[in-house]
This record gives structure tokens, sequence and C-alpha cells, in this order.
């Protein structure tokens, strides 16, 4: 019984940095594919800079997931543009500091793409929109984290 529960425990403890999300932004816009070949049936663009979670890696493919949640095929040279993330929320407040309370830089709509500058800080992005404002944005109100 000892040794099942430790074979449980070590295989749950395994899965879990299986679960882990990795995500790629698009270096340039890519086709979207139904399955891993040029051959296959086209079923988006996927413009450049856009966060895509990737399901499945292979050597020259990915099965991606994108912000609508479908599945798709892209070429692994489509990807490895800047970190980007996409708003996730109606209204998303980018702040001065990360801190709730913090000034408001400025307010990204559902769907705008931020440029991710640094790394996470206690659930705070920090981001900066193609006009140039910057400032830190709560990770989940984004797309791409």
């Amino acid at each position: 019984m000892i040794a099942r529960t430790a074979l449980v425990a070590l295989l749950l403890a395994s899965s879990a940095s299986a679960h882990a999300l990795d995500y790629r932004s698009t270096g340039r816009a890519a086709l979207l594919y139904d399955a891993p070949s040029t051959a296959a049936g086209k079923v988006a663009v996927a413009g450049a800079g856009l966060p895509l979670e990737i399901v499945v890696d292979t050597d020259a493919w990915a099965k991606v997931r994108g912000p609508d949640g479908r599945l798709a095929w892209v070429e692994k040279a489509a990807l490895g543009g800047p970190k980007t993330v996409m708003i996730k929320v109606d209204a998303a407040s980018v702040r001065q500091t990360p801190h709730a309370d913090a000034d408001v830089v400025f307010r990204a709509a559902r769907g705008v793409l931020l440029a991710v500058t640094g790394p996470d800080t206690a659930g705070w992005l920090p981001v900066k929109h193609p006009d140039g404002l910057a400032g830190w944005l709560p990770a989940y109100e984004a797309w791409g984290e």
C-alpha cells in the first residue's frame, strides 16, 4: 500500500510540470493549418505578435491554441517573436507600478496586443503599448502569460 501511494504521489508530481503552459508569439504573419503539413487545409492566418499556447511541440511544427480556444498547427519557424500578451477582459487598466491602487497609465480594450518587457512580478506583467506607453498589467487580464 505504501509503495502504491508513493507511486501515485510521484505520478502526480511529474504530471504537474507537464501541465505548465508554454506561450510563444508569432514573429510574422503565419498560416495556421488543420494538420502539420503545408499540404493540409489552411484554417486561419495569425497576425504578427499573436501569442499562442503550445500544445504539442515537434521539430518543425507546433500544435497551438489561439485566444479563441481553437486548435491548429503552425510552422515553428513562424514563432519566436518578442513576447506579447493579448487583453482578455473588456477593459484593462495598465498601472504605473504593480499595485492595484497605483495610478492608471492607460487603458487597453479586449484584443489589444501588448509587448511584455520583463518577468512577472507577483502577478503583474510589465507591458508596453505600441504607442510607447508602459506600465503594469494584472497577469490574469492577459492571454499569453
